[in-house]
């Protein structure tokens, strides 16, 4: 079993330029069915993950 936990104390790196991530922007995508946003580095503007939420009629 892997365990979670939560760590205040340690600020993530981004894995492109190496700079703490001290800041996440996002932008909702364009899509038929739910929403989709695409988060990225404040500093240097790569990709760090897709997300996807489905709508209520969905499940």
């Amino acid at each position: 079993m892997i365990q979670v936990e939560e760590r205040n104390d340690v600020t993530p790196l981004c894995p492109h330029c190496g700079e703490s991530v001290r800041s996440v922007h996002y932008r909702q995508l364009e899509g038929f069915f739910g929403r989709r946003y695409v988060y990225f580095c404040a500093v240097c503007q790569k990709v760090l993950g897709v997300s996807h939420r489905k709508g209520f009629w969905m499940g």
